[in-house]
């Protein structure tokens, strides 16, 4: 998923509310949780399911 299609869940949520993302290792795991932090959203867990999937936990 990229952080466009992140941002647009994170815009429907209120504040407090967690998105949690599923990533594919690499460009979208080092993208996705920089862009969100930069855009004032609070990166609270990154965790890796298997090799091919990390859940990111993202507050607005």
């Amino acid at each position: 998923m990229t952080f466009v299609k992140t941002k647009l869940e994170l815009e429907k949520l209120q504040d407090g509310d967690i998105l949690e993302v599923l990533l594919s290792p690499g460009e979208p795991l080092e993208n996705v949780p920089k862009s969100a932090k930069e855009q004032g959203y609070k990166i609270l867990e990154i965790s890796k399911i298997d090799d091919n999937t990390y859940k990111v936990k993202i507050a607005k």
